[in-house]
């Protein structure tokens, strides 16, 4: 509970600097890494559903889906963020800044489901983490399809 608090917390803060006028590179390289870890911590719930399953492993990983979900990561769409580089270049389509509707659509499913994932993940029940675990990607694929670049 203790990291979960911290991540939350840490998240939050890079989020309201955010809104400080923060440098578009500083806002890119931000959400990168928060990406990467919820990617990471994605890779460790699979590892788990598709191997010796570990409940307090997935519980881990979860939180900090969770967490990072829930911490205000708009704030780092600043304008002009469509373009530069932070740790890479950022593979942000333009749209993602003109369809507010749909992409607001799209956060609220990927948050209901990273909260889903992690009360689900807190029973143990391995069937339904693998059922929220796959919405929580479907929600995901749904923003990559539509608001990130191929590589």
């Amino acid at each position: 509970m203790k990291t979960k608090l911290l991540l939350a917390l840490l998240v939050g803060s890079l989020a309201a600097t955010a809104h400080a006028q923060v440098k578009v590179e500083d806002a890119i390289k931000w959400r990168q890494s928060a990406y990467a870890t919820m990617g990471w911590s994605m890779g460790r719930i699979k590892a788990n559903i598709d191997g010796t399953y570990n409940k307090d492993e997935v519980i881990k990983s979860a939180n900090v889906i969770q967490a990072i979900a829930n911490s205000g990561m708009g704030a780092l769409y600043v304008p002009g963020s469509d373009k530069g580089k932070g740790w890479v270049d950022t593979r942000v389509k333009p749209e993602l800044f003109t369809d507010g509707p749909k992409v607001g659509k799209i956060a609220t499913e990927f948050n209901q489901a990273a909260n889903e994932l992690a009360k689900v993940a807190a029973t143990g029940d391995a069937a339904a983490v693998k059922a929220a675990f796959g919405k929580l990607g479907a929600s995901c694929k749904s923003c990559h399809d539509d608001y990130r670049t191929k590589q």
